[in-house]
């Protein structure tokens, strides 16, 4: 890389975009500020601009902070500078793991020394997926919406519409109607989300949607056929049969 950073401001206010690009641009070092006004601008910003540091407001209606992050795996991450205003538990996570944030109403001299950070760690590790994970827990919410991509764009999707979960190696297949989505997450993660009123794990590899299925048979020694709308035949697995207990006998 350059010694020029090159940042992304993400917030949904325009007013503190403007204040932290004035304040970032009288900055040494820094080569180029780019604006996102959402998670879903954040994304393709980040993909197609390459920042070295992306100051990423929390709260923002739609996708937060969070959900950028979990969009990006870790080899294509620039450094996280996360921004929020007064949360006890927020910055107890972020002292803990170790990762940079800046509380608003923002500080000059506080910004500077998240600038002066991000030069040093840009390229080492960091421990931002646990933290996120952490914080995640602390505070469940039943997922409403995915951050996915389709034809080079970010787009939400409703939770609602997925048909089925399935695994792929370090992804999860989102099968959604036509449309197939590939997104950076594990099985067990998405379960701890998902609202389990509406959603079933029935195998280690797949999570289904309950109002698609249409049909259980008895596959033998406990385990179950499981048919969604459309035809798709999946199996239940004894060890998820207690998933289904609405179900099955």
């Amino acid at each position: 890389m350059n010694d020029g950073l090159r940042v992304l401001i993400v917030d949904d206010e325009r007013p503190a975009r403007q204040k932290l690009r004035r304040i970032l641009g009288g900055e040494p070092g820094v080569e180029a500020v780019f604006e996102a006004p959402d998670g879903l601008r954040a994304v393709e910003l980040i993909r197609s601009e390459d920042p070295d540091v992306v100051f990423l407001d929390i709260e923002m209606p739609g996708v937060d902070g969070f959900q950028v992050v979990e969009a990006l795996g870790a080899e294509s991450r620039p450094h996280i500078v996360f921004v929020t205003a007064y949360d006890r538990y927020a910055v107890r996570a972020f002292e803990a793991y170790a990762v940079d944030y800046i509380l608003k109403p923002y500080d000059a001299d506080r910004l500077r020394t998240a600038l002066t950070r991000a030069r040093e760690r840009r390229n080492g590790p960091t421990r931002v997926d646990e933290m996120v994970v952490a914080v995640r827990r602390e505070r469940p919410e039943p997922l409403e919406r995915l951050l996915v991509e389709e034809g080079g764009r970010a787009i939400l999707l409703p939770v609602g519409s997925v048909d089925r979960f399935e695994s792929d190696r370090n992804y999860v297949v989102v099968h959604a109607g036509t449309g197939r989505y590939r997104l950076r997450a594990t099985l067990d993660g998405l379960e701890e989300r998902l609202d389990l009123r509406k959603f079933a794990r029935i195998s280690r590899s797949a999570i289904v949607n309950l109002e698609g299925i249409v049909e259980l048979r008895p596959w033998g020694h406990g385990d179950y056929v499981v048919e969604l709308k459309g035809g798709v035949e999946l199996r239940l697995s004894r060890r998820y049969r207690d998933r289904l207990k609405h179900f099955v006998p």
